[in-house]
């Protein structure tokens, strides 16, 4: 829940124009922190998928909002 809070708000900010670099670079910062929190997540789930308590199809959720994380951070990152 916390990875894809701080991705929504990594598309939410978006530039006021070409002065605002500032939010910019935040977008790109929930940006890398999502991906960082999606790593994180799919450490955790391959530990409990490995314990058994979980299936493999748990592992679409971390790969998924890393995916959301790279297109913020690529291909729909905000232009200035």
């Amino acid at each position: 829940m916390v990875t894809g809070y701080v991705l929504l708000i990594a598309y939410m900010v978006e530039p006021d124009g070409p002065w605002d670099s500032q939010a910019a670079d935040e977008a790109g910062v929930a940006a890398g922190i999502g991906l960082a929190f999606s790593g994180v997540t799919a450490l955790l789930s391959w530990v409990f998928v490995k314990a058994a308590w979980l299936r493999r199809w748990w592992y679409v959720v971390p790969a998924g909002l890393a995916f959301v994380a790279l297109l913020r951070l690529t291909v729909l990152a905000p232009e200035l």
